[in-house]
């Protein structure tokens, strides 16, 4: 199987060469999902390891590998969202306050538009183009129609336009 960023072969039924491989390219991915490089890895982390331990049965059973890699994230990242997008209470307050490192891109106005996009359709705008897969094969890697990744497309570019320009007339 070709690995389209490297431009090399891997053996499909080598889990290591796979990883060695489409690392690169799934903490892309990974990052322009969550937003962070931080987040990107634990996901890409979580995601290998759970189709690791069953490899022998991915490359039977899906045609690519990668695409079930990549469709794996995306759910699993809508997943995350969902159980943490409600409120989340603690006993007590820390006594320090955490200091994250700052993401350079964290005042970038079309990197704030694509984290305010909902999961899916910022999986769908990522796919397209920032991986240049085409209709089909985002329809493949996220397990839905090609007209519903039409229309998830169709709406985050009109809110990613309508932010966007929000934020050019906000600077004049």
């Amino acid at each position: 199987m070709l690995n389209p960023e490297l431009g090399e072969s891997y053996a499909v039924d080598d889990f290591g060469e796979f990883v060695r491989a489409a690392l690169p390219g799934l903490l892309r991915y990974g990052h322009a999902l969550t937003g962070n490089p931080h987040d990107a890895a634990d996901l890409v982390q979580t995601v290998l390891e759970k189709i690791g331990s069953r490899w022998a049965r991915v490359v039977k059973n899906t045609g690519d590998p990668l695409a079930y890699t990549r469709r794996a994230m995306a759910n699993t990242h809508i997943s995350k969202w969902r159980r943490t997008r409600k409120e989340n209470l603690v006993a007590d307050l820390p006594d320090i306050a955490a200091v994250a490192a700052r993401d350079p891109f964290d005042n970038e106005p079309l990197w704030q538009a694509l984290r305010a996009l909902p999961p899916r359709q910022r999986a769908v705008i990522v796919l397209r183009y920032y991986e240049g897969l085409s209709e089909a094969e985002i329809a493949t890697t996220l397990g839905v129609s090609a007209g519903t990744v039409k229309s998830q497309a169709s709406k985050a570019m009109a809110t990613l336009r309508t932010r966007l320009q929000a934020t050019e007339e906000g600077r004049c």
